[in-house]
């Protein structure tokens, strides 16, 4: 049974690497419509959805199914867990991807604004992390994991610098408000995103050491 087991949990990687993959390629496309004003590009990220939402469900009943066949315990256990919450933290960037597609779409519409922000930065920075905390599952490493949670505050930061820059603009002209809410939007759509692939890493480290890490940031310290 152990082999059968084996089996199984390299196939259920295997599948949260696809919704990975396909969760990659939407965030990207969203970012691309929103730096190039491109609106159908909006249109098929939000049409691709769809794919995600079907991927994780079938990932949940993957691993009930291997709860229930094999009973698993100890470091398999923990696998399974794991791979359970990664999977909701994957739906849900695909579905903040979906959003800043939205709002790219919205902002495709109107006349260009000129660019308060940097959305380049922090969406290369955010995608980087949500690779690396895979990149991290499939190694099973500590030290890249911790380095994705050591990112977050990065990202939190550039969010409350885009907050201030959005709060100075509506003091100075407040024609242009709904443009700036969705500016706002956005840039909180990508802190949350960065947050999930947090939880991932967190996951990851609970799966390797067994301990539960969130709210523990002396954890991604360096020794």
């Amino acid at each position: 049974m152990s082999q059968h087991l084996q089996r199984a949990l390299k196939e259920l990687e295997a599948s949260i690497l696809r919704e990975c993959a396909e969760v990659e390629r939407n965030l990207s496309i969203a970012t691309k419509s929103l730096v190039e004003r491109h609106g159908d590009l909006a249109r098929n990220v939000i049409e691709a959805d769809i794919k995600v939402d079907n991927m994780e469900v079938e990932i949940e009943e993957e691993c009930l199914k291997i709860l229930a066949l094999y009973q698993p315990v100890a470091v398999d256990l923990r696998i399974i867990v794991a791979m359970l919450k990664i999977n909701n933290d994957l739906e849900r960037i695909g579905d903040l991807a979906v959003n800043i597609a939205e709002r790219s779409a919205y902002l495709a519409e109107k006349k260009p604004y000129p660019d308060i922000y940097d959305f380049d930065s922090m969406a290369a920075i955010v995608s980087q992390m949500l690779k690396h905390s895979v990149d991290a599952l499939v190694e099973m490493d500590v030290e890249q994991a911790a380095e994705v949670c050591r990112e977050d505050d990065r990202v939190d930061e550039m969010n409350r610098e885009m907050y201030k820059l959005v709060q100075d603009m509506v003091k100075k002209d407040s024609s242009d408000v709904n443009v700036l809410i969705h500016l706002l939007s956005i840039s909180r759509h990508y802190e949350r995103i960065a947050d999930h692939a947090t939880n991932i890493a967190e996951d990851v480290i609970y799966m390797i050491r067994g301990n539960i890490v969130r709210h523990k940031t002396e954890v991604y310290d360096r020794d």
